[in-house]
């Protein structure tokens, strides 16, 4: 499972941006890229929306009626989409990849950008998933001393590229640690197999991002260096490499450290990333990738 269907509906009501700040001119960019995610940074004194299709994230994570409800959509989009019913567990899987994909971008967007890294506990992020909306009030961000955002309110500056990369990892942590204990009795995964899940989300969003960008090489780089391995909770590195097509052309790939379950709707098309997916195949599927792709 790759790019989650974020935006099906209308994108009026709340969406229009904000007054900028430090962190806005990063989501401007996502948008334009993929308009299918928008995100809105809540004013002082501005109330998060609610009721007509939005949830927060801190309801998910309680695990109660909110998360029934959320995940009865992915139940329905699956039958529309696979024309079967899905195992809950498969459910919750795909509802989780579909929250985790642009909340992980919340953070790791700005990053990549900006160079500054915020902070968002549960409490400060609504979704309205059905228009691919977010709703968020960042409670500070990490930046480096050049960065001309350093005398900004709520800024923390951080000593070096290192420290900020730390900065990302513990953000990340921060807010899909209490999201994972909601989803994880519904998905039958634990500690090493959530985490394995929160690893790919980060790499695989802005991989896929940076592309859109024109930044791939770019990010790759970034993302090996934000996880190399060992830097838990996080489980194994961001596990890019690279394969030769038939005609000498290099085709990038990774293993996920997780698996999405896709298999179980469509037990013949295992996703290219899937570790069970082999290289003969990566490169055949990867090459026809290419072939389709609109010339430049």
């Amino acid at each position: 499972m790759s790019v989650p269907t974020l935006a099906k509906g209308p994108t009026n009501g709340v969406g229009a941006w904000t007054p900028r700040s430090a962190l806005m001119d990063a989501y401007a960019r996502l948008t334009e890229v993929f308009p299918g995610l928008s995100v809105t940074e809540l004013g002082p004194g501005e109330t998060a929306p609610q009721g007509d299709g939005w949830v927060s994230a801190a309801r998910l994570a309680e695990g109660g009626d909110a998360l029934d409800a959320y995940l009865a959509w992915d139940d329905e989009q699956v039958i529309e989409d696979y024309g079967q019913r899905a195992r809950p567990d498969v459910v919750a899987t795909f509802g989780l990849h579909r929250y985790a994909w642009p909340a992980c971008l919340l953070i790791t967007a700005p990053w990549f950008l900006l160079r500054r890294v915020p902070r968002y506990p549960v409490e400060q992020v609504s979704f309205h998933r059905a228009s691919g909306r977010l709703a968020v009030r960042a409670e500070g961000f990490a930046c480096l001393p050049d960065d001309p955002a350093a005398t900004l309110p709520g800024a923390r500056v951080v000593p070096d590229e290192e420290a900020l990369r730390a900065e990302v990892r513990a953000a990340v942590a921060e807010h899909m640690e209490p999201l994972l204990a909601g989803f994880g009795p519904r998905m039958r995964r634990r500690g090493r197999g959530l985490w394995a899940m929160a690893t790919d989300e980060i790499v695989e969003g802005l991989w896929y991002v940076s592309h859109l960008l024109g930044e791939e090489q770019r990010a790759t780089g970034e993302l090996e260096r934000l996880l190399p391995g060992a830097t838990r909770p996080y489980v194994g590195s961001a596990a890019f490499r690279t394969l030769t097509g038939p005609n000498g052309e290099s085709l990038p790939t990774r293993d996920r450290a997780s698996c999405c379950m896709f298999y179980t709707l469509r037990p013949d098309a295992a996703c290219v990333t899937c570790p069970r997916t082999c290289d003969a195949d990566r490169v055949a599927r990867l090459t026809a990738t290419a072939a389709a792709a609109p010339a430049e």
